[in-house]
Order: structure tokens, then C-alpha cells, then sequence
């Protein structure tokens, strides 16, 4: 056993194995590139249609933009090592020669043995990344929406404009909207309001109003002043009319608020924090962060094995099912990690047994690719449908 492993490791600075490495290299920035210029331009957008939104300068937001992209950059680099490493297989069956290395003796372990420096060199980046870049940047990230949270607080109802809250439930109009005082409130005048109150239609009219924040709750109220409530249809005499001196609205609930936060302080937080805290949500985010740079490991060598194709196969089919593998991975992690936090699922078990399965389709992947499995197959009797000869 011993030899053969000295057999295959001998070959990793071999003229081939440089060769295979530096085809890889290649397709791997190329994806990274195009996925990295994709995801960029869709964040900026968002953060473009959110400044225009908010009334938020884009100069403030854009650091936002870069927090996002170390965010997601270990999702990047993992999903664009895994499709390199199927197009760089795939392209050397594609020209025949992978079928000439095949007939020196050069097979799968010997492919999964060339690219394993820049795998280990993957898994030590987005190891890092997972471990330490990405809590830092989602905490610089939490501060600095805190920040613009707290300056444009008091800021995102415009004058002039219909105002949209709890998910349409209440339609907020003020004429004038006037400068922030020296407390941090916003006075509108001439206020029009149409919400609902137990499914009974409301509208409230208003010459003033302020909105403020409750310490206690966090909620977001308007306190209207000396104005008139009708609850009701119009046209129904059953209709409830109400005048006021002050009167005040909730528009946004404190409990959203800070069943929000709880996921962003917990992403937020450093790992030795995480292993210190325990706890569901801990746990499930420690656990994530400790996949991520596992999952390289996993997807480089099952990458090897789709990568085989025929040079007369159809293109693109075994991406297609790599890009298949890597969604249903992802997103398997993803589901068990949800579990953690509600509670559904075990802690001890908890992202491992995704693992566990993908390194069981990879072991199928193997048996599969090295005939055992139809050797297995033709030894059972239901399927061996060859008849016997006789002299």
C-alpha cells in the first residue's frame, strides 16, 4: 500500500500534473470572475434601489457592497474550484488526453492527486475566510446598518408620497414633511392615513404628526395630533367616528425587529464567542462555517469523477449535474442548519449528516466509475439474464 501511494505522490510535479494544474488555475479564476462580476453587479443594484428607497446618500452604502462580497466570496470560491475542476477533467477527455494518460496508468486517483495542492490551498482560504473574514465583515456590516439605521431612522417617510408599512396594511401620506429637530423626530403636516382594524377599513386625518421610536418596545409610532378617526365603510351607517387630540400608530413592530437581529448578531460573532455561547443558534452557526471549507474537500473529488465524459458525449451535461450536486448540497446544509435553530434536529448530528451522505454518493461515485458496481450487479442471479451455452 505503501508503494502505491509513493507511486502516485511521485507524479505530482511531473510534467502532467503541472499541465493539469495550470488548466485549472485558469478556468478557475475565469469562473470566479464571471460569477464575482455577476454578484457584484447584483448587489450594487439592490444597494442603488435601497439608497433611492431610503433616501440614503450610495456613497454610505457602498461599503455594504464589499461586506457582501467577503460574505459570499467563500460561496464563490467553492462553487468555482468545484465547476474547474469538472470542466478541466472534462477538456481532457474532451481532447483525448486523459484517454492516452488512462493507457500509461494515469487514472482518477492520480487526477485527485495533481489538483490537491490548490484544493488544500482552497481549503485553507476559505477556511480562513468562514473562520474569521466572514463573522468580521457580517459585524462591521451590522454596525455600520446600525449606524444608517439610526441616521436615516426618521428620514424614509417623504413628503408628497404615499408611505407603505406592515406589509401594506396601513398607507401613510403627510404634505409637508419638515426638518429633523434637535431630538431626532420628524414632524409632518396635514396627514392622511387608511389602515385596517380587524378587517374594518380605517382612515385618520390629521394636521400634525410625529414619529419617534419606544425605548421599551422599539417600535416605530406616529403620534398624531388633533384629528379625526373614521373606522368603517363611508357608506355605512354603522360608521364609528372618533376625534382626537393625540393619537398614536404603530407602523413598525419592535418584535420584527429584533427577531431580525437575532440572526445577524450570531453571524456576527466571532468563533471562539460561538464555542464559548453554545446554544441552538450557536451551534448551527458554528457548524456552518465549519462545512464550508469541508465541502471543498468533498466537491474536488466528486468534481474528478463527473468530470469523465466521452469525447463524443453531449457538452455541458455533467456541469449541468455538477451545478445539480453542488445546489442540492448547499441547500441540504442550509435546511439542516434551520433545523438546528428551531430545534427540529439534534445538535451532535446536525450538518455531519449531510456530509455523511455526499461522502456516501461519493462512494457510489467510485464503485461506480470503477465497474464494481455492475460486477456486483451481474453476480446477482435476478439480473444476470445471459443464458447459459452448452457444448
Amino acid at each position: 500500500m505503501q508503494t502505491k501511494l509513493l507511486s502516485i505522490f511521485k507524479y505530482q510535479n511531473s510534467r502532467i500534473a503541472r499541465y493539469i494544474r495550470r488548466n485549472l488555475v485558469i478556468i478557475f479564476f475565469a469562473i470566479v470572475f464571471i460569477i464575482g462580476l455577476v454578484l457584484f453587479g447584483n448587489q450594487f443594484v439592490l444597494m442603488v434601489q435601497e439608497s433611492v428607497e431610503r433616501g440614503i446618500p450610495i456613497q454610505e452604502l457602498m461599503p455594504l457592497v464589499s461586506f457582501n462580497m467577503i460574505r459570499d466570496l467563500s460561496l464563490v470560491l467553492s462553487l468555482s474550484l468545484f465547476l474547474a475542476v469538472i470542466l478541466t477533467i472534462s477538456q481532457l477527455y474532451k481532447n483525448s488526453e486523459a484517454i492516452v494518460m488512462n493507457s500509461v496508468g494515469l487514472n482518477d486517483k492520480h487526477f485527485i492527486v495533481f489538483i490537491q495542492p490548490l484544493v488544500l490551498l482552497s481549503f485553507i482560504l476559505i477556511f480562513f475566510l468562514t473562520i474569521y473574514a466572514v463573522p468580521w465583515a457580517n459585524q462591521q456590516k451590522n454596525i455600520m446598518e446600525e449606524e444608517t439605521n439610526n441616521a436615516s431612522e426618521f428620514s424614509f417617510i417623504t413628503e408628497g408620497e404615499f408611505e407603505v408599512f406592515k406589509q401594506g396594511d396601513i398607507v401613510f401620506y403627510a404634505s409637508e414633511s419638515k426638518s429633523l429637530d434637535t431630538a431626532g423626530e420628524q414632524n409632518m403636516e396635514e396627514i392622511f392615513i387608511y389602515a385596517f382594524d380587524k378587517e374594518n377599513p380605517v382612515i385618520v386625518l390629521a394636521s400634525e404628526a410625529t414619529k419617534y421610536i419606544d425605548s421599551e418596545s422599539d417600535s416605530i409610532y406616529l403620534r398624531l395630533k388633533d384629528g379625526v378617526r373614521y373606522q368603517g365603510i363611508p357608506s355605512n351607517e354603522n360608521i364609528n367616528i372618533l376625534n382626537f387630540d393625540l393619537y398614536d400608530l404603530e407602523i413598525v413592530s419592535g418584535e420584527l425587529k429584533n427577531s431580525v437581529a437575532v440572526y445577524t448578531k450570531i453571524e456576527g460573532k466571532s468563533t471562539l464567542d460561538l464555542i464559548k455561547e453554545g446554544g441552538r443558534y450557536a451551534n448551527a452557526e458554528l457548524q456552518w462555517r465549519l462545512s464550508q471549507p469541508i465541502t471543498v474537500l468533498i466537491l474536488s473529488i466528486i468534481g474528478v469523477f463527473l468530470g469523465k465524459v466521452s469525447p463524443r458525449g453531449g457538452k455541458g451535461v455533467n456541469l449541468l449535474i455538477g451545478v445539480i450536486v453542488f445546489m442540492l448540497y448547499y441547500n441540504g446544509l442550509l435546511v439542516a442548519k434551520s433545523a438546528i435553530e428551531l430545534g427540529q434536529n439534534d445538535s451532535t448530528i446536525g450538518l455531519w449528516g449531510v456530509h455523511l451522505l455526499m461522502l456516501a454518493l461519493l462512494l457510489f461515485l467510485y464503485q461506480f466509475r470503477q465497474r464494481k458496481i455492475s460486477n456486483y450487479l451481474d453476480k446477482i442471479s435476478i439480473f444476470n439474464k445471459k443464458e447459459k451455452s452448452h457444448a
